[in-house]
């Protein structure tokens, strides 16, 4: 798997997360994490450094609009601590590639 493929799939596990309980979705995401969600694959998809990317965290070219940065930011913080219990090998692989 690429590693853009794999932050695209990290990313949806971390809003699904998110969205099934802070919003109580269970078979399908809210319509605004519905759009993060696609807003986000399509930044790692178009990002001009591909397989060579860093963490979005630590990249010199932010390619997140300031208001969908902040959204991401409030999933990321919820959802990546406690993926060490829910999905502990996506955990592991995103915290160490």
């Amino acid at each position: 798997m690429r590693k853009i493929e794999r932050e695209q799939n990290t990313v949806g596990i971390m809003i699904n997360f998110y969205c099934g309980k802070k919003h109580k979705r269970k078979s399908s995401l809210c319509e605004e994490c519905g759009a993060l969600l696609k807003y986000a694959r399509e930044r790692l998809e178009n990002c001009p450094y591909g397989e060579e990317k860093k963490s979005c965290k630590k990249c010199i070219t932010p390619c997140y609009a300031p208001e969908k940065k902040k959204r991401i930011r409030r999933v990321m913080g919820y959802s990546g601590p406690r993926m060490i219990y829910h999905k502990p090998l996506e955990w592991i692989t995103h915290l160490f590639k």
